[in-house]
């Protein structure tokens, strides 16, 4: 690799937990390389930098392209492509929870719906049926949170996420209030 020490350690990091992501090592550090880079890569720069193969680099754009996680970004005076990736981490966040929603558990929920739907054939399939509808439960509940979270400003956000094992502070409060208002109702 061709690059500062701290940027070869961020790059070379992003690659090993890219293999743990689902990601080919590479790709993980295309993206890491375009995340920290001042400027816009060309396909080029990152072979440069990375000492990869120009094939293995214009499959790994590709896959980040098909992740919304690298944008292509004109150069006046530069025919080449260039990428980035969007300066905002929390949008990075969003496009990575969306992409992986789409690929991972929105099948599931499909899956899972397909065999609720079935008629069980015998005890052990009923069994199985009722776990697989506490799965269902449980994820299209995170769902429905999910899709309420990601319309949340940044800020919010943020501050959700601040409050931390806090909530249950806020939710204790809740319920005592909730206590108070039906022990009004029933005097």
């Amino acid at each position: 690799m061709n690059l500062p020490p701290l940027v070869q350690s961020f790059v070379l990091h992003f690659g090993e937990m890219g293999s743990r992501w689902g990601i080919n090592r590479t790709v993980g550090q295309i993206y890491a390389l375009l995340y920290v880079s001042p400027r816009p890569l060309c396909a080029d720069d990152i072979v440069d930098a990375l000492g990869v193969s120009r094939s293995n680099v214009s499959m790994g754009l590709r896959e980040l392209q098909a992740w919304n996680l690298v944008l292509p970004k004109h150069i006046p005076d530069d025919r080449r492509d260039h990428f980035t990736t969007p300066d905002d981490v929390w949008q990075i966040l969003r496009v990575l929870a969306e992409e992986r929603k789409k690929r991972e558990v929105d099948p599931t929920l499909s899956v899972l719906r397909e065999l609720l739907m079935q008629t069980p054939g015998s005890e052990e399939e009923r069994h199985a049926q009722a776990r697989m509808a506490e799965m269902h439960g449980l994820i299209d509940r995170l769902t429905t949170w999910y899709e309420d979270v990601k319309r949340l400003e940044t800020e919010r956000l943020a501050a959700l996420l601040a409050l931390g094992a806090r909530v249950t502070r806020l939710l204790e409060a809740k319920d005592k209030v909730v206590g108070l208002v039906r022990g009004r109702k029933e005097s």
